[in-house]
């Protein structure tokens, strides 16, 4: 891209992104007007290249005029959606999401989950973090790591009932007749099967914006990028690009056009179970991309020529790290979407069994990318939390560790007088932590010591007097250097929370093991990286813990302080298809100050 072009663009003919878009991508119906008006759209939709000349200004040019025309660069948010979403949970709608990631953290007032779990949305009045209900736990959480649920007014289980000889319950929901003699059951497959054809077409396209609205553009640059960039940048989109077309053309000649939920597609995703941990290269690589984005936006000529790509490519209103962002969403969403389609699938269909054994072999896919992510999180968090703690003397943390594995209070026995301290303890892969609460503020911890746990052995105490230190003990256990006979003595208030301790220094060690298996490790520039971003950070408070009375007097007024940040590796917000039989998303079509 040597120049720049200035838009007089008709009105876009709408577009149904699905659910695997992000959230903007959904948002091509606006018109775009930037006065000098050279560059135009002609009625089939296609760009008049004719009219792109040297002489209409510059990258930075166009950069200036689309900005001076009220659109956003990056992420919109918001929308009607959101504000749909409020409307029916202030009439007493109940609507649920299911989570894309797991949500890992160390905030009491946050609400903590896995993948695929089901979460009751409050609240959603923030864009960013809304409200939520899981069981008994309630607490803010990030938005963009959930998606709606497909066929919110079905029921929560994730089968139908089963009687004796294997049939099913003709009282459930699978008997209900659903238009021309399908039953309900039928209709919802139809409404799955539909939707992964859709977001799989759309998906294609996205793929083929990509590389061939940036990559492309870019490699004719080499005054601007290098190939190493490049790599650093896009990973190996191309190659996914390329499995997807093929993924895609399987998944068609499958597909039964007249009778969608006769649709026999389970053994696509078999067949392409290997081909999919490509996407493992590029979930791995996508942390340093979005350094690299980051680098780069700080210099005016890559926004510029960036903006420019999206443009001449005709793509929506959003920024190269949410595109690239997709492809990590795509490859951990295929789990939900065939849990679903299992869901309505009866045990007697031809594509049961390849369903199942496809939902299995994609959750492993999705578990070793979602696990990489969720670990390269936790440094973020674990670094912030670092932070935070007063005195702290040695090495970071992070130069050992990089997972929390459990938390609590104790108290500690220390020799020669015996003397008990309670004590916060953080137990890490590698070591323990023990930090001491503030006397006034309790929410403020001091750095003490810490314990080399490659080093120690874990011993349970029986209830009685301890020989070592000669006192009575009650619900205790030992930490025991091997090496220099080092005996640590700790003692919990309840028998459960001793043995949740003892369980923590088990998984502790197996987590030791399986990273030494499978060389699982963080960069130094991912530890510098994180230690400099929780040191930039500044500390404005997260959300007020508030009881459930509490809570809803909040609601009717204003929420408590949000969190200002969202986790590593944002995840936007998808936007779910509509569904007929459905009357969430009437009422979501109903609410919605406009159309898609």
């Amino acid at each position: 891209i040597t120049s720049a072009v200035a838009f007089d663009i008709l009105p876009l003919k709408l577009h149904p992104f699905s659910q695997s878009t992000p959230t903007g991508l959904d948002c091509v119906g606006w018109k775009r007007r930037i006065s000098s008006g050279v560059y135009t759209m002609i009625a089939d939709g296609t760009l008049d290249k004719t009219a792109l000349t040297d002489d209409v200004g510059s990258e930075e040019d166009l950069y200036e005029d689309f900005r001076s025309s009220n659109h956003r660069y990056g992420h919109p948010g918001g929308g009607g959606e959101q504000l749909a979403i409020n409307e029916l949970i202030s009439d007493g709608s109940v609507v649920y999401a299911e989570a894309l990631w797991d949500h890992v953290t160390m905030d009491d007032q946050e609400l903590g989950f896995k993948a695929g779990d089901v979460i009751e949305v409050m609240d959603a009045t923030n864009k960013e973090w809304w409200w939520g209900r899981i069981l008994d736990s309630e607490g803010w959480f990030p938005a963009s790591f959930v998606r709606l649920r497909v066929n919110q007014d079905e029921p929560m289980e994730d089968y139908p009932l089963k009687v004796e000889g294997g049939k099913e319950d003709d009282s459930s929901s699978g008997t209900r007749r659903f238009g021309m003699g399908q039953t309900t059951k039928d209709q919802m497959r139809t409404n799955v099967i539909n939707e992964i054809i859709s977001t799989e077409r759309d998906y294609i396209k996205h793929l083929k914006d990509i590389c061939e609205g940036y990559i492309k553009q870019c490699r004719k640059r080499a005054d601007m990028f290098t190939e190493e960039q490049l790599k650093t940048i896009f990973g190996n989109i191309e190659d996914i690009y390329r499995c997807q077309k093929k993924f895609v053309k399987a998944l068609e000649k499958k597909f039964n056009k007249d009778h969608p939920h006769l649709s026999e597609v389970g053994s696509c995703f078999l067949e392409y179970q290997t081909e999919f941990q490509i996407y493992s290269e590029y979930c791995n690589n996508h942390p340093n991309a979005c350094m690299e984005l980051s680098r780069l936006a700080k210099v005016n000529k890559y926004v510029y020529f960036f903006e420019a790509c999206r443009l001449l490519q005709k793509m929506i209103d959003i920024s190269l790290d949410g595109f690239l962002l997709t492809p990590v969403q795509k490859i951990c969403k295929y789990p939900l979407q065939l849990a679903e389609l299992l869901k309505y699938t009866n045990p007697q269909h031809r594509d049961f069994k390849d369903v199942e054994a496809a939902l299995n072999a994609m959750k492993n896919v999705a578990q070793l990318i979602n696990e990489r992510k969720r670990r390269l999180e936790n440094i973020d968090k674990i670094a912030q939390w670092q932070s935070s703690i007063e005195d702290w003397e040695g090495e970071d943390v992070l130069v050992r560790s990089s997972e929390l594995i459990y938390s609590g209070e104790l108290a500690k026995i220390s020799h020669p007088q015996a003397k008990s301290q309670q004590r916060m303890f953080f137990l890490f892969d590698h070591q323990l932590v023990c930090c001491k609460k503030d006397l006034l503020r309790r929410d403020i911890l001091y750095y003490k010591s810490r314990i080399n746990m490659d080093d120690m052995e874990i011993v349970d105490v029986e209830d009685g007097k301890d020989k070592d230190f000669n006192i009575s003990v009650k619900n205790a256990f030992k930490l025991h250097c091997r090496d220099t006979e080092e005996v640590h003595l700790f003692c919990a208030k309840k028998p459960e929370q001793k043995q949740r301790w003892l369980k923590a220094f088990e998984n502790e060690r197996r987590q030791v093991q399986l990273d030494q298996e499978t060389g699982f490790s963080i960069t130094e520039v991912q530890k510098k990286q994180a230690m400099l971003n929780a040191s930039k950070q500044h500390h404005t408070g997260k959300p007020k813990a508030v009881t459930r009375p509490y809570y809803d007097f909040l609601m009717r007024q204003k929420h408590p302080t949000l969190p200002t940040t969202l986790p590593q590796q944002q995840v936007f917000m998808l936007a779910e298809p509509k569904r007929k039989p459905s009357n969430f998303w009437q009422n979501i079509s109903r609410l919605t100050p406009f159309r898609k």
